[in-house]
């Protein structure tokens, strides 16, 4: 299990994958809004989606859980 993090504070603008979703090595999870940049999140490996813990507009701090690969 690998639990992807929020590197920085932002507003989630999308969300690129769904529960059940198979991903590859930096395939982007969600894009981010911080400081007026889009910043796209990635995956650190190929997995599968087990859990999606953001919706759009939602405003994460820094840590906070975004996905879980499986």
């Amino acid at each position: 299990m690998v639990l992807v993090k929020a590197e920085m504070a932002g507003k989630v603008l999308e969300v690129c994958v769904a529960e059940g979703d198979a991903v590859g090595e930096d395939q982007d999870l969600v894009i981010i809004e911080s400081m007026k940049m889009q910043i796209p999140v990635g995956s650190p490996e190929e997995g599968t989606v087990k859990k999606v813990f953001v919706a759009p507009e939602q405003f994460l701090n820094e840590g906070d859980p975004i996905v879980e690969l499986g």
